[in-house]
């Protein structure tokens, strides 16, 4: 895409971009809020400063990001597996009672953290659910969050402090 695009060409963009109902077209995927091209979604997803990994309402693991430092080690074998089969013996029944609340509708979210090799990691568990309240799968969202609780006062954009 040009970045030279004029008035006409962005507007027509935009107008192809809201749509009601997401769909997908040879390798560009619509959004109610936008669109990518499937490159610029694995790009966008691997480039968030946490890992994500998606688990599917019948608890198989469907997807897991793939940043520059991930905080747990997966390998593309956990694909296809149940989730509570990826956990140590000792917190599958945490994990089976985490995804059935959620299946159940008793809770959205549920948070906890850790210490690994001095980090401090966040680590956080989020039902997903259709626009009907059906419930989809579960999104785990882990980050290190070491440096974030080190902040103080406050750093405004273009502050030159780096």
């Amino acid at each position: 895409m040009s970045k030279s695009l004029d008035r006409r060409q962005k507007k027509e963009i935009m107008k192809d971009a809201l749509v009601e109902n997401p769909s997908s077209q040879d390798d560009e995927i619509t959004l109610p809020t936008g669109m990518f091209t499937l490159k610029e979604l694995m790009a966008v997803l691997n480039t968030l400063p946490v890992d994500i990994t998606f688990v599917d309402k019948d608890d198989r693991v469907r997807y897991f990001s793939e940043g520059k430092e991930r905080i747990f080690t997966r390998t593309k074998s956990v694909l296809g597996r149940r989730v509570q089969d990826c956990h140590p013996p000792q917190s599958v029944d945490v994990v089976e009672k985490i995804v059935n609340s959620f299946r159940e509708g008793k809770r959205d979210s549920v948070d906890f953290w850790i210490n690994l090799k001095g980090r401090k990691i966040y680590i956080r568990y989020f039902a997903v659910r259709d626009k009907q309240s059906s419930y989809l799968g579960a999104l785990e969202v882990t980050q290190d969050i070491t440096e974030i609780r080190k902040l103080e006062g406050e750093k405004r954009l273009l502050d030159e402090r780096d």
